[in-house]
């Protein structure tokens, strides 16, 4: 049938679809989103690496599997980007950093080798923030990715390159990572889906922050995950990228997940747009919030008002992620780091005193007490409905966020991700209309631990009656 321009925002799912009825070739499908991203990329710097040739000799293996010359598999042919933290065989992955500028990894990461070995195409590399710590996705190697909604906007990090590259239907599917909501913050303030799974479910070797010799107190909250335009889309990424993997001995093996099977109507779910931290929500994604739990109930969900016991999750995921002083990052990098902002120089670098053994072990004690308290509050509430953000996209180089004509820190509107990392629950986002000023809005559904299943039945839900995704003016 050739290749039309809505296809650049058709749900990878019929894009493997179609390859697989031969009704477009892996290699114009490459190519046409190649062109894409030569035509829209100079204007939002979201995709910082190509990698052409590699990825047409993968579109013409799939083409000739697709042929009948071999077994097609599961993403055959199907383009997909990944995000610049996570190595990649052969093409360079910097973090963000002058120091990894150079850097090209001899493997992939089991995420990455797990897509090729379903038969994806790697289109290239999106951006992020140095050192993937910051809400914007700025750093010093390849300046800015801006929002595709608002040039003037930043689209979220540290997952905003692969944000945003979805976003403009520059790809159809990425990965990102999340330890403080980096995939989940990105799709909110681009209209987009993501999926943060449980810890232990999806291996994070190969991620550069953290990486396996990464403090505990990030590593134990941190993991990859899909980010798309529609929901049955992170179910088909996370499906091929999920389970144990011999280089990360936390994760387990995991089963497929088929949300179609879950009775959502038996789903309990609670909503709430506070409770987290000191910073208020915004007026508009306050009505977000509402507007997704009314419309569970409508469906005929048992949907309730209550407040989860997330009022200590922020300093406990602070206190945590902390918990070393900046000295294993010192140690890895010594005098050859050289950070560009002020706020990664003071908060991961600043002289501290890295916690002893046993403020650790009370560290530790504190988030299981925390994490269980909360399981036990989830046994009456399977399902939360909260917002992703305490505001939708800010400007490019703000350190605090406007919030109903207020000014608030940046790092304080953070709160309705952190208790998701620090209990190691999934996590999605799906968008959830515009605020007031045309920006996108998220809702997100955060589950029981390793209940993914539940959380995608509710996203799907919940893309079905608020919009879902829609393509921004670019």
């Amino acid at each position: 049938m050739g290749f039309s321009e809505e296809l650049f925002f058709a749900p990878a799912g019929r894009l493997v679809a179609m390859l697989k009825a031969r009704e477009i070739s892996a290699a114009e499908i490459t190519q046409q989103f190649f062109k894409r991203i030569d035509a829209l990329n100079p204007g939002l710097n979201a995709v910082i690496t190509l990698v052409k040739e590699r990825a047409t000799r993968e579109a013409a293996e799939s083409d000739r599997r697709l042929a009948g010359s071999g077994e097609a598999r599961p993403l055959e042919g199907l383009p997909v980007t990944i995000k610049d933290s996570i190595i990649t065989e052969g093409v360079r992955s910097t973090w963000g950093m002058k120091i990894f500028e150079h850097y090209v990894s001899d493997t992939d990461a089991p995420v990455v080798a797990r897509l090729r070995a379903a038969g994806a195409v790697v289109l290239g590399k999106t951006n992020t923030p140095e050192m993937t710590f910051d809400y914007d996705c700025d750093n010093p190697l390849f300046g800015p990715t801006r929002n595709p909604w608002n040039r003037e906007r930043v689209p979220g990090g540290s997952s905003g390159g692969e944000a945003a590259a979805l976003a403009a239907g520059m790809s159809p599917l990425g990965l990102g990572s999340d330890y403080g909501g980096s995939i989940r913050v990105p799709a909110h303030f681009c209209g987009i889906v993501g999926l943060k799974p449980s810890w232990g479910t999806i291996p994070l070797a190969g991620h550069m922050s953290p990486g396996p010799a990464a403090p505990p107190g990030i590593s134990h909250m941190a993991t990859l995950g899909p980010m798309a335009r529609y929901v049955d889309d992170l179910t088909l990424a996370y499906n091929v990228i999920k389970g144990a993997h011999w280089s990360a001995p936390y994760t387990a093996p995991t089963p497929q997940a088929h949300p179609e099977r879950i009775e959502v109507k038996k789903l309990r779910c609670a909503f709430f747009t506070a409770g987290g931290g000191e910073v208020p929500v915004a007026r508009d994604i306050r009505a977000a919030t509402e507007r997704a739990a009314g419309a569970l109930a409508r469906s005929g969900l048992s949907v309730e008002e209550a407040q989860p016991p997330i009022q200590d999750a922020a300093r406990l995921w602070m206190d945590y992620a902390t918990a070393d002083g900046g000295t294993l990052l010192r140690q890895t990098l010594g005098d050859k780091i050289n950070l560009s902002r002020e706020r990664l120089r003071s908060g991961l670098l600043a002289p501290s005193e890295p916690k002893s053994a046993a403020e650790f072990f009370l560290a530790s004690i504190a988030r299981d007490t925390f994490r269980v308290e909360l399981a036990r509050f989830m046994e009456r509430y399977p399902i939360l409905i909260c917002p992703p953000f305490c505001a939708t996209a800010f400007a490019e180089g703000k350190q605090t966020v406007d919030i109903d004509g207020t000014e608030y820190p940046l790092f304080r509107a953070n709160w309705p991700v952190l208790f998701g990392n620090c209990a190691g629950l999934p996590g999605a986002v799906v968008p959830a209309g515009r605020d007031h000023q045309g920006l996108p809005t998220g809702v997100q559904i955060v589950g029981r631990a390793f209940a993914e299943e539940e959380v995608l039945a509710v996203a799907k839900l919940l893309e079905q009656e608020l919009g879902g995704f829609q393509a921004p003016p670019v």
